[in-house]
């Protein structure tokens, strides 16, 4: 060990001892800021004070003063084919001015050609701001100073150079020709008497082809070949073999030392044991599955009191199972049992037990079990259960033998150990469709809890709970958000607040309101506003046509959702949107309203053949949605009458890896089934050539209040349609940001779409829709 360490101690004081001379590492703008300032050292006896001397002798005793040698000239390291090194140098940092006097301001002016300066101009423009005027005719300054570009970047890195305020350095240039000016003002310091130059080594990567000619003729004339590094060479070769013979080492000496108690612990459980110290959940802060939370209430009740039920001889559940869709709060849930019952809390995922090695998954799962019972009682989580308990046998070739041991494992040991012992098993899932049956049957999993997506009053208890954490506005009801949610998930609502108090702060207030709460609603559900996303104004019309199109249909159609707001600016993938809202929550759809959601799903193509004759791509997801409910309707559903009410499954529902048997049903009525899908979706689309045409004019004019105010609610929508006019109108909508403005002659960039998809009215939009 001490060998080996000393070893390692003596190759990287080497190789540190071999980069010192590299210096201080600087970024090419330092460097080239330090070059135009002329404080780089390109030879040492190009020095005043070494000019001054004669004698080579006393040259060297001038350079040795100013720890220098007549090897400190500036080298560009690098081999001869290559365009790319680093160069080695010396900086002079020391300050000669006196900058607490007041400076002197003394008028330059600089004369240029645009044409044969470009690369200069674009330069100033870009790093200094240097505004552009354009003048009929450049005049002339009597008591200006006229200098080179070459002089005035050296004051611009000195820093004497005014580039903001009134006297900023401005360029001036006439329209038909290219000559130009640049005037400003500089500022004089008076110089330091007796100041002694401090040079000070440095190194900067740098490529021929990033710089600038004059620099790369410079650094040209000073390459050199590469300093040899033996040293360094040694240690990047040797170094990592040392370093894994030294790891086999150990690795051999600990497992000689383990003999016969595992492959380097990889049998151990990977179960985190939670402290209920910090961050304490308990059914307070679990809202809106009141239902679930009561089913979980008696496991409180035995993990607190287990005598009370020992005395009647009932037997706590050994396993419950939480089942419900993606951030409805089962884990959530599991930890608010344990904090309830102050329980020691294990919490796994179920990937956790597959390994690549064959027993390790079944050696965790022994393990796990074994720390449960020495800490009983105690509640061990195990988060997405099917990635572990899959239905056995199922897929191609068979199952996957070492998840099928795990498996088994998993099954022995909740059938082998007793209730009794206060360790209860809880796991979560949102596909219990693939999970084996072993593992649901009485004795095992002997409960199942549906965690479901909450209604109203639990959307209403859950931004309650979210909405302690932020500074909240008195007027804002969260009643009306909750109900302007439907759908949402718990998950969905933190995300909901916590957005609302992002944007409040982006915006400086100094408490959330409902303005905020309303636009983070339709940033979680159906994305951002890309305002800044530069449309024609042919596109923009297609959009509102569009759009208004969806509008109108769902006015007129009578079993539809009431229309919340309509915009044309693009928000998430959507050029525009209508947006629909349910004015309660919907668990079941009736055919009328199936029907009017297809009639409103073809009201955008219509209308843009109504307009155009000429339709886009952009019905493509009202397309898709239409046929999806067009399929169940047939096919699931039973609302088809000449198929009637059979079930003919649907070749989306297979999944993948499950071995296909073939389709239920004959050719004939796979015939039956396309002809009766594509004739409700006739129907719909002809019924919306009806409406639309009929209606012509409003549409015209829904379309033109779109283009006008980019952003109108249902109520606006509703008076142009039955009145002719809006008795509310909104205010002028809020103009993007301006684009950068380009450098001289630089072509004007067109921002340029790879694909675009226009909106979906019933997927995203109307929540609950027919998945």
């Amino acid at each position: 060990m001490i060998l080996f360490a000393l070893a390692i101690g003596v190759l990287i004081l080497a190789y540190q001892s071999t980069t010192e001379k590299n210096g201080k590492k600087i970024d090419f703008a330092q460097f080239r800021t330090a070059l135009e300032s002329e404080k780089v050292l390109i030879d040492p006896y190009e020095l005043d004070s070494v000019k001054a001397v004669t004698d080579p002798a006393e040259k060297n005793k001038v350079l040795k003063d100013l720890k220098l040698s007549p090897e400190s000239r500036l080298k560009f390291v690098t081999k001869e084919t290559t365009t790319s090194g680093q160069v080695k140098g010396f900086i002079d940092t020391a300050e000669y001015r006196n900058k607490d006097a007041s400076p002197q301001m003394e008028s330059f002016r600089v004369a240029i050609d645009t044409s044969l300066d470009q690369r200069e101009v674009d330069r100033l423009r870009r790093e200094q701001n240097v505004p552009l005027i354009v003048v009929e005719d450049i005049s002339t300054a009597a008591d200006s100073q006229n200098i080179t570009l070459k002089e005035l970047r050296k004051w611009i890195a000195l820093g004497e150079v005014e580039l903001a305020g009134e006297r900023s350095l401005k360029l001036y240039k006439t329209a038909n020709s290219n000559d130009a000016v640049l005037e400003g003002v500089r500022k004089v310091w008076p110089l330091k008497a007796d100041v002694t130059p401090t040079f000070v080594p440095f190194s900067v990567e740098v490529n021929l082809f990033a710089i600038s000619e004059a620099e790369r003729n410079l650094l040209e004339s000073a390459r050199t070949t590469p300093e040899s590094n033996t040293m360094g060479f040694v240690l990047v070769q040797i170094l990592p073999i040392l370093l894994i013979v030294g790891l086999l080492f150990f690795l051999f000496r600990f497992q000689m030392k383990n003999a016969g108690k595992g492959a380097m612990n990889f049998g151990k459980s990977k179960a985190k044991l939670l402290s209920m110290d910090k961050g304490r959940v308990t059914f307070k802060d679990v809202a809106g599955i009141h239902e679930a939370k009561e089913e979980l209430y008696e496991i409180v009740d035995f993990l607190k009191a287990p005598k009370k039920f020992e005395k009647l001889g009932a037997n706590i559940p050994k396993g419950v199972l939480m089942v419900g869709p993606p951030g409805t709060g089962k884990t959530l849930l599991a930890r608010a049992i344990a904090g309830e019952a102050d329980v020691p809390f294990f919490s796994i995922s179920g990937s956790d037990f597959v390994e690549m090695f064959v027993g390790v998954g079944a050696s965790r799962v022994r393990d796990m079990f074994e720390q449960g019972k020495k800490n009983s009682p105690c509640i061990v989580f195990i988060d997405e259960i099917d990635a572990v308990g899959r239905h056995r046998g199922h897929g191609m070739g068979g199952g996957h033998d070492e998840r099928e041991q795990t498996l088994n494992a998993l099954l022995v040991e909740m059938d082998g150990f007793d209730a009794r012992s206060g360790v209860i098993i809880v796991a979560a899932t949102n596909r219990p469709d693939v999970l084996d049956p072993a593992l649901l049957r009485p004795g095992r999993f002997d409960r199942q809890v549906r965690v479901s997506l909450p209604d109203v009053v639990g959307r209403e208890q859950i931004l309650k709970v979210h909405a302690k954490k932020i500074k909240i506005s008195g007027d804002v009801d969260l009643s009306v958000v909750a109900r302007g949610t439907p759908g949402f998930s718990g998950a969905e609502l933190a995300n909901l607040i916590n957005e609302a108090a992002l944007l409040a702060a982006r915006l400086g207030k100094v408490e959330v309101t409902i303005a905020e709460m309303e636009e983070a609603r339709d940033k979680v559900r159906w994305g951002r506003e890309r305002r800044s996303l530069a449309l024609s104004d042919k596109e923009k019309e297609n959009t509102a046509y569009h759009e208004a199109g969806h509008a109108i249909l769902n006015i007129l159609c009578e079993h539809t959702d009431a229309l919340h707001k309509v915009t044309i600016i693009p928000r998430g993938p959507s050029l525009g949107m209508a947006m629909f809202l349910p004015k309660e929550d919907k668990f079941s759809y009736r055919r009328a309203e199936l029907i009017d959601q297809l009639c409103v799903a073809m009201g955008g193509r219509v209308a843009e053949e109504l307009v155009f004759g000429n339709p886009t791509n952009g019905a493509m997801g009202d397309i898709r949605q239409a046929t999806n409910i067009a399929r169940k309707m047939v096919c699931e559903w039973g609302m088809s009458e000449e198929l009637g009410m059979v079930e003919y499954g649907s070749d989306s529902n297979t999944e993948m890896f499950v071995p296909n048997e073939g389709k239920s049903y004959s050719e004939e009525t796979a015939r039956k089934i396309d002809f009766e899908i594509k004739t409700f979706i006739d129907d719909a689309y002809q019924r919306a050539v009806d409406m639309l045409t009929e209606h012509r004019e409003s549409l015209d004019l829904i379309a033109k209040a779109l283009l006008e105010f980019e952003t109108l609610d249902g109520e606006q929508i509703t008076d142009l349609l039955l009145k002719g006019e809006m008795t509310n109108p909104p205010s002028a909508p809020t103009p993007p940001e301006p684009p950068l403005a380009p450098s001289i002659d630089e072509p004007k960039k067109k921002e340029v779409e790879d694909s675009k998809e226009d909106d979906d009215p019933l997927a995203g939009e109307v929540v609950g829709a027919p998945a």
